[in-house]
């Protein structure tokens, strides 16, 4: 999402001679042999290309698709694949949109993350569940709230299952960010910040960054928090921005 006027290898040279990790979205369209020489360290990336976690076409789709993520995960050395309730096509919109979910597909969910979890296992690497705000950017996404994803984590368990904490999508979704991260730190293995309106980077809108900030140091997290934003100005000035807000 920054230095947009580059092409993605370059990107990724650029973030990583600035001092940062690098995230990926879908690795499906990308060199990862090429961007493994950039010798950048990729912080996460899509767990999945297709499927969902509730129907019985979906889940099959989602677990082969995750199995093939496990394998490129290889190439680059990503710790983390991140999931969402459902696909998500270009636009970020559901491939099965769905504005209620029924306790027995609450169930499947639960079952179908236990399996996901399972393959993590067995690769070593960590599976993510994002929050989405379905409001703004991702309307239908089930499982889309904090509180759902956070609960689904819970219930399954395991430590190759955490929650990607994306604040960005919980302000517009929820609000309440300190006493949510005070609630959801055990479970995550992933924070991802931008500021509301506008998806900018910390400063730009209503967050109060370096307050979060406080709080994940008081709550005694040393995990990763990533810039998942564009940049109002130039790409160097939302990295500044966002160096300020969590040093």
């Amino acid at each position: 999402m920054l230095y947009l006027e580059l092409p993605f290898e370059q990107r990724v040279r650029r973030l990583h001679e600035c001092g940062f990790e690098v995230e990926i979205w879908d690795w499906s369209r990308r060199d990862l042999s090429a961007l493994a020489a950039t010798g950048a360290t990729f912080s996460s990336m899509t767990g999945y290309l297709r499927g969902d976690l509730t129907t019985s076409e979906g889940i099959a789709e989602m677990l082969s698709s995750a199995e093939e993520s496990l394998r490129a995960a290889d190439i680059v050395d990503v710790q983390r694949l991140n999931l969402h309730g459902t696909g998500l096509d270009s636009a970020g919109l559901p491939v099965r949109p769905q504005s209620a979910v029924s306790e027995v597909e609450r169930g499947r969910a639960v079952q179908t993350l236990s399996r996901l979890a399972d393959l993590g296992e067995r690769a070593g690497r960590v599976f993510t569940l994002e929050n989405l705000n379905t409001a703004v950017d991702h309307p239908g996404v089930p499982f889309a709230r904090a509180a759902d994803t956070l609960a689904l984590v819970r219930d399954v368990d395991s430590p190759m299952l955490r929650m990607n904490l994306d604040l960005y999508h919980a302000q517009i979704g929820e609000g309440n960010l300190v006493e949510l991260v005070r609630a959801a730190l055990p479970w995550v293995g992933e924070v991802q910040v931008a500021d509301v309106p506008g998806r900018m980077e910390p400063g730009t809108g209503e967050i109060r960054y370096p307050a979060i900030a406080a709080a994940l140091k008081e709550y005694g997290y040393v995990g990763v928090v990533g810039l998942e934003s564009w940049a109002r100005g130039s790409a160097d000035a939302a990295l500044k921005a966002f160096r300020r807000a969590f040093r």
